[in-house]
Parts: structure tokens; C-alpha cells; sequence
């Protein structure tokens, strides 16, 4: 055997048992430890915030979900979501934003129809109405809305369910989120966790009672 093939030989051996060891230890050993961390410290988020209702998973405190029809009409019983970009929408598979630049056509045409759609469901004046009720955020995925979006939708919402404005008012100014370490972000409300305050506020008008 020449010596030139022992030596890329012996290359070749470390190489893979370079390969091994790091496939073990950051492959196999690290996630595992990780993910025993987490589920030992913050177990919830460890397992992605799940939120049960009734023994039901109904969603996630961090992935945002469509409130409406089969046909994708919005429901007016339930506080509805920023609009999403990812996939058909809050599809945690495809999490993205439209990519779509500010005077491009096909976005001002996405934001004017939201802005009707918002005027005839929440009897809004489109100067009232915020940019986050009308835009899609950079992951397609958020959880939230701001406040004046969440406010913005009371009348509707308390006429559907034939509750007194105030007491649904009352009920989104509870679910604001400060910022984070009180300083960092804007507040926000959790839609999820706002519309479960709600079903348990009203039961019976989740069907909606127009």
C-alpha cells in the first residue's frame, strides 16, 4: 500500500468519524437536551402553546387562525385576525409575507378590498380603520391584532351576539397585552384568547344570533 493512499485513506477515516461524532452530538444529543430543558422549565411553550378548551386543542396563543365561513366569509360573532399572506392563511407550513412592494397593484387592490370588507362588516370609516386590520405581518402567522383594531370591531360583534357594547368593550380592554419588559413592542390582544373570553362571556351567541 503506497503512502499516498494510506495518508487519504487516513483522511477519509477522520473524516468520517468527524462526521459521526458531530451527527451524534448536535444531531441527537443537543435537540434531546434542549427539548428536555424546555419541557422541564417551560413545558407549554416547550410544546408550542397549545390552548385547550374543554379537553380540545383549539389552537395556539402563537400561531394566528381565521375566524369565518367555509366560504372564507368573516363570522361577526368573533373578533376576526390580521389578515395573512402564509399559504391560504396561517398556514404554519408556509409562514411568509406577500412580498409585494407598496405601490404594487396587486397589493392596493388586497388592501382597498380589506378596507370595504371592514367598512360593511364593522360600519367603519376607512380613516378609522388601522393599518394592521388591512395588512398582512412579515410571517403570516400573528397571533394578534392592536388594540384599536380590537375596538374598532365592538359594535359588531356585541349586535351579533346582542350584548351591550360596553360589556364587550370592557371585556377587550382586559385582554390588552402591555409591552414586552414594558418597554419593548406595541401592546397588543391575543385574538384566540380574546374570542375564548368571549364564547365564555356569551355561550349561546357563538353561532351568532342575526
Amino acid at each position: 500500500m503506497s503512502p499516498t493512499f494510506r495518508g487519504t485513506a487516513r483522511q477519509y477515516w477522520v473524516a468520517v468519524r468527524a462526521m459521526v461524532v458531530l451527527t451524534v452530538v448536535l444531531g441527537i444529543a443537543y435537540p434531546l437536551a434542549m427539548t428536555g430543558i424546555g419541557q422541564l422549565t417551560m413545558p407549554v411553550r416547550a410544546s408550542g402553546s397549545l390552548i385547550q378548551e374543554h379537553g380540545t386543542t383549539v389552537g395556539s396563543s402563537l400561531i394566528g387562525q381565521s375566524f369565518t365561513d367555509a366560504k372564507g366569509v368573516p363570522l361577526a360573532q368573533w373578533f376576526q385576525s390580521r389578515p395573512s399572506a402564509a399559504g391560504d392563511g396561517y398556514d404554519a407550513n408556509a409562514s411568509s409575507a406577500s412580498n409585494l412592494g407598496p405601490n404594487n397593484p396587486a397589493l392596493t387592490k388586497a388592501i382597498d378590498a380589506r378596507k370595504a370588507q371592514i367598512e360593511k362588516l364593522d360600519g367603519a370609516d376607512a380613516s378609522s380603520i388601522p393599518p394592521d386590520a388591512v395588512t398582512a405581518s412579515g410571517s403570516g402567522l400573528d397571533p394578534h391584532i392592536s388594540p384599536e383594531y380590537a375596538l374598532l370591531q365592538v359594535p359588531a360583534v356585541a349586535e351579533a351576539r346582542g350584548l351591550a357594547a360596553s360589556k364587550v368593550e370592557t371585556l377587550v380592554k382586559s385582554m390588552i397585552q402591555g409591552r414586552d419588559l414594558g418597554y419593548l413592542g406595541e401592546p397588543t390582544v391575543n385574538v384566540l384568547r380574546l374570542n375564548l373570553a368571549l364564547s365564555e362571556l356569551d355561550p349561546g351567541g357563538d353561532s351568532g344570533r342575526k
